[in-house]
């Protein structure tokens, strides 16, 4: 038991790390220290971090929506992720880069992670309101923006982090900045789309719990028919 224990402030400790001294833990991830380990503890951390705030939203609907979101939510960070990170990668490598698999995936679990801590920190703010209301489509658009916030905060962290490993090599780097940016909106494109797929995280309510729903229509129509029925335009 103390040994779990131990293992796990060790997981923590290195999220810490990465929050409090970003520059030095970026410039050991390019040097190539420790990789397994902080592969290992940012997944880690940022699962848990994502599954408390999956299981938060997904308790407006009951408790097996709760699970299921614990489950869905960092399943839908970890998939995209999978799914963007060869693209970014092999892009990179094509235009001068030395860097390996390992450390591409470490750089980009460090926007996750940021993104992770970030939605732990509003769980408190949704969790207030999914006590204090019952309106289904404000409760969207809520979650719609703060996993907009974060997103854009996570990128932006990626982002920054991948211009200080561009900074050490010259090779290529003007390019693979623009690849960059277009690897940062086809991240975002794919986390959206991939969320609608693996929806619902919330559950509608006086409906029947569903694993997953048809696929049908699209994440940002549903945004836009939300916002209309807040407004009052609806039917």
């Amino acid at each position: 038991m103390i040994e779990r224990k131990s293992v796990g402030i060790k997981y923590f400790a290195v999220l810490i790390g990465l929050l409090r001294d970003r520059e030095g833990f970026l410039e050991e991830i390019r040097q190539g220290a420790r990789l397994p380990n902080k592969i290992i503890s940012l997944l880690v951390c940022s699962s848990i971090f994502i599954a408390i705030y999956g299981g938060i939203i997904g308790a407006f609907h009951s408790w097996m929506q709760a699970l299921s979101s614990a489950i869905k939510l960092p399943a839908l960070y970890l998939i995209t992720l999978l799914i963007c990170l060869p693209t970014l990668y092999f892009a990179n490598v094509i235009f001068g880069s030395k860097r390996t698999f390992g450390q591409h995936f470490a750089l980009v679990l460090t926007a996750v992670s940021v993104t992770a801590v970030l939605l732990f920190s509003f769980a408190p703010i949704t969790l207030f309101f999914l006590i204090t209301t019952n309106n289904y489509q404000f409760l969207i658009l809520l979650n719609v923006l703060i996993f907009a916030i974060t997103g854009f905060i996570g990128v932006s962290a990626l982002y920054q982090a991948m211009n200080l490993v561009l900074e050490q090599e010259n090779e290529g780097s003007k390019t693979r900045k623009k690849i960059l940016q277009f690897w940062l909106f086809l991240y975002a494109f794919v986390g959206s789309q991939l969320g609608w797929t693996l929806r619902p995280f919330f559950g509608t309510p006086d409906s029947p719990f569903q694993l997953f729903r048809e696929r049908e229509g699209n994440f940002y129509l549903s945004v836009i028919q939300s916002i209309s029925y807040l407004l009052g335009f609806h039917s």
